[in-house]
This record gives C-alpha cells, structure tokens and sequence, in this order.
C-alpha cells in the first residue's frame, strides 16, 4: 500500500490509502481548460435531464423540507439549530411524502474497508414509484445536502464553479447520479492533481459512488412520524408532558392554592 500525506483538511494530517484504480477516474494527461469545459458541458447535460415524476418528487420534497426546518422541536427532542438536525429534518420529509402517498422510506448504505477505500455509513432518502402495464418501476434518490458533500477545502477556483452548479436538494434517478458522481470525482482528482496534492480516500469515486450507488437497506420511520411530536407552536399542557408522559401533580401550600381554580384544570396536591 503507498502511504503518503494527503490532503490537509479541518486542521489534521491524514494517511493516504494508496491509489484506487477505480474507473473512470481522470485522465492525468487531459488538464487544463478542455477538461474542465468538459467537465462543465457533461454536468450540463446531465442536469437538464429529468422526467416528470422526478419533478414532481422534487416540487414536493422541497416543501417538506421547508415545512421540516420551520419546526421548533427536533423529533429527538433537541432544540434546532439555525439548519436543524439533519437526520430528524430526513424523516419529517419521508413521513411527509408519505402522507403525499409516495412511497418514501429513508436508506442507509454501509460498506467495509478495503485498499483504496477506507470504511463508511451514509443515510439519505428514495421514493419509489409502482410500476404498472405502461411503465416499469422508478426509483429517486433524494439528497438534502447534495453539494455540500462535494465542497472542498483546498477546492480550486475551476472545481468550486463546478461544485456550484450542483443543486443543494438533489432528487433524480440513480443513472443520473452515477453519472455526476463520477463526473465530480473527476473533476477532485484532477483538482488535487494541479494542486500538487494527493486526494482525500473520502473523495475518491469508489467512496462517493456508495453513498447513494452501493447496497443499502430501506426503513420506514413512521414509528418516529412528526404528528407523535410535540410542537411548541400548538402544544396544550393539559394532558400529556412534551415527551409523551401523564403530567405531574403540581404541588402548591394552602398559603398561595387559588380555592376558586377551575375544576376543569390539572390537579394540585396540596400539602
């Protein structure tokens, strides 16, 4: 196995995991403008392809995850932050496709060590359409942080326009994800090339195309559906606590307890 330094990112000095082979990779000697206006022409191309019932997916997948990152309270119960929690955010919108009547779950890929490519997990979401006598079934894969996974720190100024045409909400079939991911590993390759550098092994082809290409294994999350979540915006104190559990008695002296509280409010002990 070559071992090398590689690209230096967040502050830390990572091993190289040796050369990948992998297919499709760049051709070393085709550098400069041509590769990358080809690079730009293919991504294009590639983009402005989609059928109707992927724009669909997309018009509604979009609105859930507006409607996900408006909400105050996290399915875990954390408070959000300015983006939300990414993966509380993926299953608000399968339960919401769901209730659309798409047939969403969330997936999740794992794969193992190997010697170009170190271990990894990636979770992201599919909707499947039924096939019927006219046509055959069609899987699309959505990716709600599509282009942040192919930002780069030592990205140059070639590969971060290249990166920018990407969309941040990705909702396509996996043919046509097959052929970006490949196009923008590339495209990392030769990046890394100019810069004199060796590319990350989390940047390679192979890692990337098991996100969304490799095997994965499909849930339904509606165990954790958002209508079992307390929203603060509607939340009535009268019965349950926010994680689901009868109140608690409040306990109050006969100093301060109101003798004309309403009979239709929670109980007080009083001691």
């Amino acid at each position: 196995m070559e071992i090398g330094f590689m690209e230096e990112e967040k502050g830390e000095v990572i091993m190289d995991w040796g050369s990948d082979g992998e297919e499709g990779s760049a051709d070393l000697g085709n550098e400069g403008a041509e590769f990358w206006q080809e690079q730009h022409r293919l991504l294009e191309e590639v983009m402005s392809r989609g059928s109707s019932f992927e724009g669909r997916v997309r018009k509604e997948a979009s609105e859930a995850v507006k409607k996900a990152r408006e909400r105050v309270i996290c399915i875990c119960s954390k408070v959000r932050d300015e983006n939300g929690c990414r993966s509380c955010i993926r299953r608000d919108v399968v339960c919401y496709l769901q209730k659309a009547a798409y047939d969403s779950a969330l997936c999740k890929s794992k794969w193992r060590s190997s010697p170009s490519t170190p271990p990894g997990e990636h979770e992201y979401i599919d909707v499947v359409q039924a096939s019927t006598q006219e046509r055959r079934a069609a899987r699309v894969v959505i990716e709600l942080d599509f282009r942040a996974e192919f930002e780069m720190a030592r990205g140059n100024n070639e590969y971060n326009r290249l990166v920018a045409r990407l969309p941040e909400l990705y909702v396509g079939k996996p043919e046509r994800l097959r052929t970006i991911v490949k196009a923008v590993c590339s495209a990392a390759k030769q990046c890394m090339k100019e810069n004199k550098m060796h590319i990350a092994p989390w940047r390679r082809h192979k890692y990337m195309h098991n996100k969304w290409l490799g095997p994965y294994k499909r849930t339904n999350p509606s165990p954790f559906s958002p209508s079992s979540t307390i929203d603060t915006t509607t939340y009535s104190p009268t019965s349950r606590d926010g994680d689901g559990s009868p109140l608690r008695k409040m306990r109050a002296s006969m100093l301060t307890f109101d003798l004309l509280h309403s009979p239709t409010s929670r109980a007080v002990a009083v001691v």
